[in-house]
Protein backbone atom coordinates (compact mmCIF):
# COMPACT_ATOMS: atom_id res chain seq x y z
CA UNK A 1 0.00 0.00 0.00
CA UNK A 2 1.71 3.23 -0.77
CA UNK A 3 1.45 6.96 0.74
CA UNK A 4 -2.01 7.38 -2.28
CA UNK A 5 -2.75 4.28 -4.08
CA UNK A 6 -4.58 1.18 -3.22
CA UNK A 7 -4.61 -1.65 -5.25
CA UNK A 8 -7.57 -4.13 -4.98
CA UNK A 9 -5.83 -7.45 -3.63
CA UNK A 10 -4.56 -5.30 -1.06
CA UNK A 11 -7.81 -4.71 0.64
CA UNK A 12 -9.69 -6.88 2.80
CA UNK A 13 -13.52 -8.22 1.74
CA UNK A 14 -13.97 -8.40 5.29
CA UNK A 15 -13.21 -4.97 6.35
CA UNK A 16 -15.82 -3.27 3.53
CA UNK A 17 -18.12 -2.39 6.31
CA UNK A 18 -15.06 -0.52 7.77
CA UNK A 19 -14.02 1.11 5.11
CA UNK A 20 -15.79 4.84 4.56
CA UNK A 21 -16.28 4.82 0.56
CA UNK A 22 -16.58 8.11 -2.25
CA UNK A 23 -17.46 7.02 -5.43
CA UNK A 24 -16.11 9.75 -7.64
CA UNK A 25 -16.52 8.57 -11.12
CA UNK A 26 -17.22 11.52 -13.73
CA UNK A 27 -16.96 12.60 -17.58
CA UNK A 28 -15.84 15.67 -18.49
CA UNK A 29 -18.13 14.94 -21.93
CA UNK A 30 -20.76 14.21 -20.19
CA UNK A 31 -21.03 15.82 -16.66
CA UNK A 32 -23.81 13.01 -15.52
CA UNK A 33 -22.42 10.07 -16.11
CA UNK A 34 -21.05 10.04 -13.27
CA UNK A 35 -24.18 10.30 -10.90
CA UNK A 36 -25.80 8.03 -13.63
CA UNK A 37 -23.41 5.16 -13.34
CA UNK A 38 -23.70 5.87 -9.27
CA UNK A 39 -27.56 5.40 -8.88
CA UNK A 40 -27.37 2.34 -11.25
CA UNK A 41 -24.78 0.76 -9.44
CA UNK A 42 -22.00 1.54 -6.24
CA UNK A 43 -19.97 0.18 -3.75
CA UNK A 44 -22.45 -0.55 -0.84
CA UNK A 45 -22.32 2.77 1.66
CA UNK A 46 -20.62 4.70 -0.46
CA UNK A 47 -20.99 8.52 -1.12
CA UNK A 48 -21.13 10.58 -4.67
CA UNK A 49 -19.12 13.46 -5.25
CA UNK A 50 -19.15 15.31 -8.27
CA UNK A 51 -16.55 17.12 -9.88
CA UNK A 52 -18.51 20.31 -10.84
CA UNK A 53 -21.38 19.96 -7.92
CA UNK A 54 -19.25 19.31 -4.82
CA UNK A 55 -15.26 19.16 -5.50
CA UNK A 56 -15.49 22.79 -7.61
CA UNK A 57 -17.74 26.00 -7.32
CA UNK A 58 -18.65 26.42 -10.61
CA UNK A 59 -20.28 30.03 -9.40
CA UNK A 60 -16.57 30.91 -9.00
CA UNK A 61 -14.32 33.13 -11.36
CA UNK A 62 -11.18 31.61 -11.32
CA UNK A 63 -10.88 28.87 -14.11
CA UNK A 64 -13.27 26.20 -15.42
CA UNK A 65 -13.19 24.07 -12.17
CA UNK A 66 -12.14 26.64 -9.39
CA UNK A 67 -11.61 25.90 -6.28
CA UNK A 68 -14.19 25.73 -3.38
CA UNK A 69 -13.99 27.62 -0.30
CA UNK A 70 -13.27 25.97 3.28
CA UNK A 71 -16.81 26.37 4.36
CA UNK A 72 -17.92 24.58 1.30
CA UNK A 73 -15.25 21.62 1.73
CA UNK A 74 -16.40 21.42 5.36
CA UNK A 75 -20.22 21.30 4.32
CA UNK A 76 -19.05 18.27 2.18
CA UNK A 77 -17.38 16.07 4.42
CA UNK A 78 -19.71 16.77 7.38
CA UNK A 79 -22.93 16.14 5.03
CA UNK A 80 -20.56 12.83 3.95
CA UNK A 81 -20.33 11.58 7.37
CA UNK A 82 -16.54 11.78 7.64
CA UNK A 83 -14.29 11.49 10.79
CA UNK A 84 -10.74 12.68 10.24
CA UNK A 85 -9.32 9.45 11.73
CA UNK A 86 -11.49 7.40 9.63
CA UNK A 87 -9.83 4.80 6.92
CA UNK A 88 -11.30 6.75 3.44
CA UNK A 89 -11.02 5.05 0.05
CA UNK A 90 -12.08 6.53 -3.29
CA UNK A 91 -12.36 5.52 -6.55
CA UNK A 92 -13.26 6.61 -10.15
CA UNK A 93 -13.31 4.45 -13.60
CA UNK A 94 -9.48 4.04 -13.18
CA UNK A 95 -6.61 6.03 -15.18
CA UNK A 96 -8.87 9.37 -14.62
CA UNK A 97 -8.14 12.28 -12.54
CA UNK A 98 -11.07 12.46 -10.64
CA UNK A 99 -10.51 10.24 -7.63
CA UNK A 100 -7.73 12.49 -7.18
CA UNK A 101 -9.36 15.42 -7.03
CA UNK A 102 -11.08 14.21 -4.58
CA UNK A 103 -8.61 12.64 -2.44
CA UNK A 104 -6.61 15.95 -2.81
CA UNK A 105 -9.38 17.42 -1.19
CA UNK A 106 -9.30 15.41 1.77
CA UNK A 107 -5.19 15.85 2.09
CA UNK A 108 -6.30 19.58 1.72
CA UNK A 109 -8.62 19.27 4.62
CA UNK A 110 -6.19 17.57 6.84
CA UNK A 111 -7.12 14.05 6.52
CA UNK A 112 -4.65 11.08 7.26
CA UNK A 113 -5.73 7.90 6.17
CA UNK A 114 -7.09 8.53 2.53
CA UNK A 115 -6.68 6.27 -0.63
CA UNK A 116 -7.11 5.82 -4.03
CA UNK A 117 -8.47 2.73 -5.51
CA UNK A 118 -5.82 1.83 -8.29
CA UNK A 119 -7.70 0.03 -10.77
CA UNK A 120 -11.02 2.06 -10.24
CA UNK A 121 -14.52 1.00 -9.77
CA UNK A 122 -15.20 -2.41 -11.95
CA UNK A 123 -12.15 -4.14 -10.20
CA UNK A 124 -13.79 -3.85 -6.48
CA UNK A 125 -17.14 -5.25 -8.43
CA UNK A 126 -14.76 -8.36 -9.58
CA UNK A 127 -13.11 -8.74 -6.33
CA UNK A 128 -16.41 -9.34 -4.82
CA UNK A 129 -16.92 -5.86 -2.86
CA UNK A 130 -21.06 -5.62 -2.33
CA UNK A 131 -22.54 -3.09 -4.63
CA UNK A 132 -26.07 -1.71 -4.89
CA UNK A 133 -27.72 0.92 -6.54
CA UNK A 134 -29.23 2.32 -3.05
CA UNK A 135 -28.59 5.86 -2.59
CA UNK A 136 -26.41 5.96 1.05
CA UNK A 137 -27.50 7.68 3.87
CA UNK A 138 -25.59 8.42 5.76
CA UNK A 139 -25.54 10.97 9.73
CA UNK A 140 -24.05 14.49 9.31
CA UNK A 141 -20.44 14.36 11.38
CA UNK A 142 -18.97 17.77 12.95
CA UNK A 143 -15.37 18.41 12.44
CA UNK A 144 -12.50 20.40 13.32
CA UNK A 145 -10.52 21.28 10.99
CA UNK A 146 -7.06 20.99 10.17
CA UNK A 147 -6.82 22.92 6.75
CA UNK A 148 -3.02 22.09 4.79
CA UNK A 149 -2.64 25.13 3.48
CA UNK A 150 0.69 24.53 1.76
CA UNK A 151 -0.82 22.03 -0.38
CA UNK A 152 -2.87 25.11 -2.42
CA UNK A 153 -2.10 27.98 -4.19
CA UNK A 154 -3.80 30.43 -6.08
CA UNK A 155 -2.98 32.94 -9.04
CA UNK A 156 -1.01 35.41 -7.09
CA UNK A 157 0.71 32.51 -5.78
CA UNK A 158 1.93 31.22 -9.02
CA UNK A 159 2.67 34.96 -9.90
CA UNK A 160 5.06 35.09 -7.39
CA UNK A 161 6.96 31.81 -8.68
CA UNK A 162 7.04 33.71 -12.05
CA UNK A 163 8.35 36.54 -11.28
CA UNK A 164 11.54 34.91 -9.24
CA UNK A 165 9.83 35.97 -5.96
CA UNK A 166 9.40 32.66 -4.45
CA UNK A 167 11.61 29.57 -5.74
CA UNK A 168 9.15 26.90 -7.14
CA UNK A 169 9.41 24.63 -10.04
CA UNK A 170 5.86 24.97 -12.21
CA UNK A 171 4.67 21.75 -13.69
CA UNK A 172 2.45 21.77 -16.47
CA UNK A 173 0.33 18.80 -16.51
CA UNK A 174 -1.18 18.63 -19.95
CA UNK A 175 -0.33 17.02 -23.17
CA UNK A 176 2.54 18.49 -24.57
CA UNK A 177 1.08 20.29 -27.88
CA UNK A 178 -0.89 22.38 -25.54
CA UNK A 179 1.84 23.11 -23.45
CA UNK A 180 3.92 24.56 -26.40
CA UNK A 181 1.29 26.09 -27.89
CA UNK A 182 0.28 24.44 -30.86
CA UNK A 183 -2.86 23.53 -30.45
CA UNK A 184 -5.47 24.41 -27.88
CA UNK A 185 -9.21 23.19 -28.03
CA UNK A 186 -10.46 24.51 -24.95
CA UNK A 187 -8.70 27.54 -23.73
CA UNK A 188 -8.79 31.47 -25.18
CA UNK A 189 -5.24 31.57 -25.42
CA UNK A 190 -2.34 28.80 -26.12
CA UNK A 191 0.49 28.24 -24.34
CA UNK A 192 1.79 27.67 -20.67
CA UNK A 193 2.35 29.70 -17.66
CA UNK A 194 5.69 31.65 -17.59
CA UNK A 195 8.70 28.89 -16.62
CA UNK A 196 7.16 25.86 -16.52
CA UNK A 197 8.14 22.11 -17.15
CA UNK A 198 5.82 20.10 -18.95
CA UNK A 199 4.80 16.39 -18.15
CA UNK A 200 1.62 14.96 -19.49
CA UNK A 201 -0.37 13.36 -17.00
CA UNK A 202 -1.69 10.18 -19.37
CA UNK A 203 2.34 9.06 -19.38
CA UNK A 204 1.01 7.70 -15.77
CA UNK A 205 -1.98 5.72 -16.86
CA UNK A 206 -0.56 1.94 -17.17
CA UNK A 207 -2.76 -0.90 -17.82
CA UNK A 208 -5.23 1.39 -17.73
CA UNK A 209 -4.91 2.76 -13.88
CA UNK A 210 -2.44 5.27 -12.10
CA UNK A 211 0.89 4.39 -11.32
CA UNK A 212 4.62 5.98 -10.79
CA UNK A 213 7.08 6.38 -13.64
CA UNK A 214 10.54 6.67 -13.21
CA UNK A 215 10.40 9.31 -16.16
CA UNK A 216 9.05 12.12 -13.94
CA UNK A 217 12.55 12.04 -11.94
CA UNK A 218 13.75 13.25 -15.55
CA UNK A 219 11.74 16.31 -15.44
CA UNK A 220 11.84 17.30 -11.88
CA UNK A 221 14.08 16.06 -8.67
CA UNK A 222 12.73 14.93 -5.02
CA UNK A 223 14.45 17.66 -3.51
CA UNK A 224 12.97 21.23 -5.36
CA UNK A 225 9.62 22.54 -4.56
CA UNK A 226 6.39 21.91 -7.45
CA UNK A 227 3.49 23.54 -8.21
CA UNK A 228 1.67 21.35 -10.53
CA UNK A 229 -1.25 22.83 -12.43
CA UNK A 230 -3.52 22.12 -15.53
CA UNK A 231 -5.93 23.35 -17.83
CA UNK A 232 -8.35 23.39 -15.27
CA UNK A 233 -6.75 22.06 -11.91
CA UNK A 234 -8.72 18.26 -12.28
CA UNK A 235 -5.79 16.17 -14.68
CA UNK A 236 -2.96 17.99 -12.33
CA UNK A 237 -4.46 16.12 -9.78
CA UNK A 238 -2.86 12.92 -10.43
CA UNK A 239 -0.22 14.41 -11.40
CA UNK A 240 0.29 15.60 -7.78
CA UNK A 241 -0.91 12.06 -6.38
CA UNK A 242 1.96 10.57 -8.31
CA UNK A 243 4.26 12.25 -6.94
CA UNK A 244 3.40 12.42 -3.89
CA UNK A 245 3.26 8.34 -4.09
CA UNK A 246 6.86 8.63 -5.43
CA UNK A 247 7.75 10.63 -2.19
CA UNK A 248 8.21 13.78 -3.26
CA UNK A 249 8.53 16.12 -0.27
CA UNK A 250 7.35 19.70 -1.32
CA UNK A 251 4.31 19.97 -3.54
CA UNK A 252 1.38 22.47 -4.28
CA UNK A 253 -1.60 22.08 -6.90
CA UNK A 254 -2.60 25.35 -8.37
CA UNK A 255 -6.60 25.02 -8.85
CA UNK A 256 -7.21 27.28 -11.16
CA UNK A 257 -4.53 26.73 -13.21
CA UNK A 258 -3.96 27.45 -16.66
CA UNK A 259 -7.87 28.82 -17.30
CA UNK A 260 -7.45 30.71 -14.28
CA UNK A 261 -4.10 32.29 -15.13
CA UNK A 262 -4.81 33.09 -18.80
CA UNK A 263 -7.37 36.06 -17.74
CA UNK A 264 -4.94 38.01 -15.73
CA UNK A 265 -1.59 37.25 -16.69
CA UNK A 266 0.74 36.78 -19.92
CA UNK A 267 1.71 33.59 -21.07
CA UNK A 268 4.80 31.62 -22.84
CA UNK A 269 4.97 29.18 -26.16
CA UNK A 270 7.18 26.56 -27.43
Amino acid sequence: MGNVFVSVKDLELAKQHDYKWIDARFNLQNPNEGLTLYEEDHIKNAVYWNLEKHLSDMQKNAGRHPMPDKEQLKTLFEQSGLQQDQFILIYDQGGSPFATRAWWMLQYGGFKNVKVIQEGYQALRKAGFKTTSEKTIVASTQLEMNWQDQLYTDRDGVKAIVDGKEKRTLLDARANIRYRGEEEAIDKIAGHIPGALNYDWEQLIENGYLAPNDSLLDVVSKDEPITVYCGSGVTASPLYAVLKEMEYENVQLYTGSYSDWITKYEVEKG
